[in-house]
């Protein structure tokens, strides 16, 4: 059986590979919705926004439900404590995404331009607030949470729904939902044509530029914010744990593992040159290989987050020593072996599902097509 540290490691890499997945797979269907009042301006051309996708979207929703699921598995207090905390964040998060199955199984059972409306904003509501509050969280989780536990291993959350949406979370909250949106925009301009098209790469290209400079802005940000840094001695293989260490607040703490580790400096580049690229294939209505490197491009983002906090999963601002780390805040020994071994064996089944299914389903989705299977297509 492979070792308890590796192990550790191991999860945290696998559980970074599942959110990126997500942002990847189901950003981009959210990022379709978030672009559909605006890129369709018509009945039909909406159906066609909304038909990119919609064979789709429930499939790429596993990535979501065993991101969820690995972090209750491999870091239960983590999920524990997070979710206490930004339990209002994570319901308005699960509202949202109720109006996605009706939004995209009714929208068009019914002739009227009040009920498609309402649900074309509905689909909208589900695309665009999820990557937002997202970005708010991962922003807290870099400023640091006001959790504490007592002496019974009992978390204990002392912060407000209010207080998450602080100035540096809601800028981390722009850059999450910028490029979901031009993850969105880059898919949709790869599968319509025509004026659709254009104002879907007028979207990608606006969303792409929103990202680059908010995430330079956040870097910048990120290098006065208190950050944390762990100053007693850690045992890898040490038993859940996260109050047997000692933690400490410094300005640019968080930029520690970047001078420690300077091969790191590629996450951030890649996030930022993904963008740019992005943003240029798209005016060469070169679609796919923008598809690409703008999936690249949230790789560095997320990567660039991850690199930043590692070791620690969620810090505590109101008991530093409590925060949670990848050491000391995970499963047994035996729960993560059972898991790795399950992922090794599902996760190929999965990647080669979902890319038979769009395989199968690729092509360009247009007016005529629409038109020509107006009840049976979304």
């Amino acid at each position: 059986m492979i070792d308890y540290p590796t192990l550790k490691l191991i999860w945290w890499v696998l559980v970074g590979v599942l959110l990126i997945g997500f942002a990847i797979m189901d950003g981009h269907d959210m990022g379709v919705g978030t672009l559909l009042p605006f890129v369709g301006k018509t009945d039909v051309e909406r159906r066609v926004v909304i038909n990119t996708v919609g064979p789709h979207w429930e499939g790429n929703q596993v990535w979501f439900i065993t991101g969820g699921g690995a972090i209750f598995a491999a870091w239960p207090i983590v999920y524990a404590t997070a979710f206490s905390g930004f339990y209002w964040a994570l319901l308005a998060v699960l509202w949202a995404l109720f109006l996605r199955p009706v939004g995209f199984d009714y929208r068009s059972k019914i002739h009227n331009s009040t009920w498609r409306s309402f649900w074309d904003w509905g689909l909208f509501v589900g695309g665009a607030v999820p990557p937002l509050i997202f970005g708010v969280a991962f922003g807290n989780l870099l400023e640091g949470v006001p959790f504490q536990f007592d002496n019974y291993m009992v978390s204990t959350y002392s912060g407000s729904f209010w207080q998450l949406l602080n100035p540096f979370a809601l800028l981390a909250g722009v850059v999450s939902s910028a490029m979901i949106t031009m993850q969105g925009g880059t898919y949709l301009a790869h599968r319509t044509e025509g004026a659709i098209q254009k104002r879907a790469v007028q979207g990608a290209v606006g969303a792409a530029i929103v990202m680059i400079v908010a995430f330079i802005a956040a870097g910048i940000w990120l290098q006065v914010i208190p950050g944390y840094r762990i100053t007693s001695s850690i045992d890898p293989a040490m038993l859940a744990d996260p109050m047997s260490k000692t933690v400490v607040r410094e300005s640019g703490a968080w930029m520690n593992n970047y001078s420690q580790q300077p091969l790191l400096w590629i996450l951030p580049i890649v996030g930022l040159a993904g963008a740019a690229l992005t943003a240029i294939l798209l005016l060469a209505r070169r679609t796919l290989t923008g598809f690409v490197s703008s999936s690249l491009a949230l790789v560095g983002v997320i990567g660039t987050a991850g690199a930043s906090m590692f070791p620690f999963l969620m810090p505590s601002s109101s008991m530093p020593n409590a925060s949670l780390t990848v050491w000391d805040s995970v499963s047994s020994h035996l729960t993560l072996g059972i898991m790795f071994w399950a992922t090794v064996i599902f996760m190929p089944l999965i990647i080669f599902y979902t890319s038979w299914a769009y395989r199968v389903m690729r092509g360009k989705v247009t007016i005529e097509h629409i038109e020509a299977n107006e009840h049976s297509a979304y």
